[in-house]
């Protein structure tokens, strides 16, 4: 094969690969707003199913410094959404969690009642557990009954859960933050009990302190 050759397929190669670049950034710009629509949309309607009784939500942004702003395009901070009746009673916000599992991160959007310090609701948006164990933290009724009461009250201080949220053995459930475990999916049971606790140790002493605020937002 003569350098011309060479020099032709490596220019070739470098042109095919560059373009090949351009039109994965391009298409990636381009689908991007449609797939952040998409996930706001889904974290609507769930954050509609797990705060019970909502019938319009408000998604707003707990910045570093404190302050709750109604959320916007790009900006930093910690996501909770408002859930209200339809007279515009707050009765619940949401809020997300996140832990690692067996195979992969389990995501999940969890509903914090203020009236009863507690979570009440929680669903899972994503999990890559093995299929028939993972997916019983769906659809095991027992499981799912776990969170409809489930402890979340701060400090005395206010900085911190007054009881840190566990999951414990199946059958050995004795406190009101504790989660009793799926036999055979222990490992998914104590992702979704880790992922709401550091949620819940790091966003409610934000949120609790602006519960005010929120309740006088219109949705």
């Amino acid at each position: 094969m003569s350098s011309k050759t060479s020099m032709a397929m490596v220019a070739t190669l470098g042109f095919v690969t560059a373009l090949s670049g351009f039109l994965i950034v391009t298409v990636f710009q381009a689908t991007k707003p449609a797939i952040e629509e998409n996930k706001r949309l889904a974290i609507q309607q769930t954050v509609l199913e797990v705060i019970t009784g909502a019938t319009a939500d408000k998604h707003f942004i707990i910045n570093g410094q404190g302050e709750l702003l109604e959320a916007a395009p790009g900006m930093k901070g910690v996501n909770v959404y408002a859930g209200y009746d339809a007279q515009g009673k707050l009765l619940g916000v949401a809020a997300e969690g996140s832990a690692q599992g067996y195979s992969g991160s389990v995501d999940t959007i969890y509903a914090y009642t203020p009236a009863c310090g507690c979570i009440t609701g929680v669903k899972v948006i994503k999990q890559t557990e093995t299929p028939g164990l993972g997916d019983k933290t769906i659809t095991d009724k027992a499981f799912v009954a776990n969170f409809e009461h489930l402890e979340a009250k701060l400090d005395a201080a206010g900085k911190a859960l007054a009881n840190a949220i566990v999951a414990v053995k199946h059958g050995s459930k004795q406190h009101p933050w504790e989660i009793d475990a799926i036999s055979g999916a222990t490992i998914s049971s104590k992702a979704i009990a880790k992922g709401l606790n550091g949620s819940a140790q790091d966003v409610l002493p934000k949120l609790v302190p602006l519960l005010s605020k929120i309740e006088g937002a219109k949705p």
